[in-house]
């Protein structure tokens, strides 16, 4: 159980963190915020931390899962 646990773990914190650096880096963003003196674009910021807390919590199973427990 502790092995198939450890894997949605690992699998759990790679989508995390690939959906976070999809919306970080690669995706187009969510708004265009208009000064002036420049445009920039903002990122998908709800994405990112979704992606992120996916991330933390897919490490946090992984590792829980995977630690040796005293007997």
């Amino acid at each position: 159980m502790r092995i198939i646990f450890t894997l949605i773990g690992v699998v759990l914190a790679a989508v995390g963190g690939t959906i976070a650096y999809r919306a970080a880096f690669l995706d187009p963003h969510a708004a265009v915020v208009i000064t002036e003196t420049n445009v920039r674009e903002v990122p998908n910021m709800a994405r990112i931390v979704g992606g992120l807390v996916l991330l933390i919590i897919g490490a946090a199973v992984a590792f829980f899962s995977a630690r040796r427990r005293p007997q």
